[in-house]
């Protein structure tokens, strides 16, 4: 199988040298992703919307992979501030309640101020 690249046309893919996922037989790598909403390259407030939008772009390349939630192996959470685990969580739930995929949770920096969430997923592309 062959090794394929998927793009979601963010300007920090180009500029950071990334794909925003990788699909390598049947694994998809998603890179982290932060909550901005692409169309208008606005980051909100609340760590809930900040997930809410990175699961969307999330989304829309595991669908690009032929994947979609339900073939989520492992998930990373990187987060800022502690205190604000509980908003994940609540989205977190929504998503993957059912499915539960293997999980680790950092609390961490990121690389600008107005990012208060990175996710990163691995999922298996089921035949």
């Amino acid at each position: 199988m062959t090794r394929r690249l998927i793009s979601t046309g963010s300007p920090f893919e180009k500029t950071a040298g990334y794909s925003r996922a990788v699909v390598d037989g049947d694994l998809v790598f998603v890179s982290g992703t932060t909550g901005y909403d692409y169309a208008t390259m606005t980051m909100p407030e609340s760590v809930e919307q900040q997930a809410r939008n990175a699961f969307a772009t999330i989304e829309k390349a595991l669908k690009e992979a032929g994947a979609g939630f339900a073939d989520v192996v492992q998930t990373r959470y990187y987060l800022t501030d502690p205190a604000a685990a509980g908003e994940l969580f609540t989205v977190t739930g929504e998503i993957f309640g059912e499915i539960r995929p293997a999980n680790t949770t950092v609390i961490c920096a990121l690389i600008k101020p107005e990012m208060k969430i990175e996710i990163e997923v691995t999922a298996r592309v089921r035949s």
